[in-house]
């Protein structure tokens, strides 16, 4: 089953007139998830050069914990407040995502040699780049995957937290194959669904500018996911 044509939506639109839109519409997307990344890696590489912050931020808890609950918040109003700010505001929302991820991401340079966090980025972003560029460019439709994607993430978030307390080895195993394979299927199945979510004939305004942050962040949140479980997988501890 093919996803739905833009042309029967669109009939006073060429069908090269609608490819250009999506691929311009998918370049600001890809733009804003490299900028969001690019920002997460500079945080994360200064605050693990600069002791006191990183004693600040991994010497407290109670920093550490407020840094996750405040990154889980800021994307939950994101998502919820899309409609409603500007596209400013979303974009300064998104890239404060990106700097709080990066100062609890630093926790990997304490952890890792830097030789094969960077060996893992690489891995990730091939990966990535394939399957983001089979969700866009397949004909099949992926919506059937997402429903299955859901249920396999909740479980995995279920195992991660279950085994915060049972600190079974094989569970962590299991729950990092896992990860890998359900963030690989995230990757092309979001893919698709930022590109058929672009609203035709609205290129350059707000609601474009928003659209395209909001692909953004859950591309970035596939990669980052990616790279984190990649890492147990190729990781070199310290």
């Amino acid at each position: 089953m093919e996803p739905q044509s833009y042309s029967n939506q669109h009939p006073y639109l060429s069908a090269e007139d609608i490819k250009r839109e999506q691929a311009a519409f998918m370049t600001q997307v890809y733009g804003w998830m490299t900028v969001a990344l690019l920002v997460t890696a500079v945080v994360s590489i200064w605050v693990a050069s600069t002791p006191a912050v990183l004693n600040l931020i991994f010497g407290n808890r109670l920093v550490f914990y407020a840094l996750l609950i405040g990154e889980v918040l800021l994307v939950m109003s994101l998502s919820a407040a899309i409609q409603r700010v500007s596209a400013q505001t979303a974009t300064f929302m998104f890239l404060g995502y990106a700097v709080m991820n990066g100062l609890t991401l630093a926790s990997i340079f304490i952890l890792y040699t830097g030789g094969s966090i960077a060996s893992t980025f690489f891995v990730t972003a091939g990966t990535f780049g394939a399957m983001s560029a089979y969700g866009y460019f397949t004909k099949r439709d992926l919506t059937s995957w997402g429903g299955f994607l859901l249920m396999a993430l909740i479980g995995l978030i279920i195992a991660s937290v279950v085994n915060l307390f049972w600190q079974n080895e094989t569970l962590y195993w299991v729950a990092t194959y896992a990860g890998v394979l359900i963030f690989v299927g995230l990757t092309a199945y979001d893919t698709q669904k930022i590109k058929e979510m672009n609203v035709i004939g609205n290129a350059g305004t707000d609601e474009d500018r928003k659209e395209a942050i909001m692909g953004a962040l859950r591309l970035y949140l596939d990669f980052i996911n990616m790279f984190l479980y990649l890492l147990r997988l190729f990781g070199r501890r310290k």
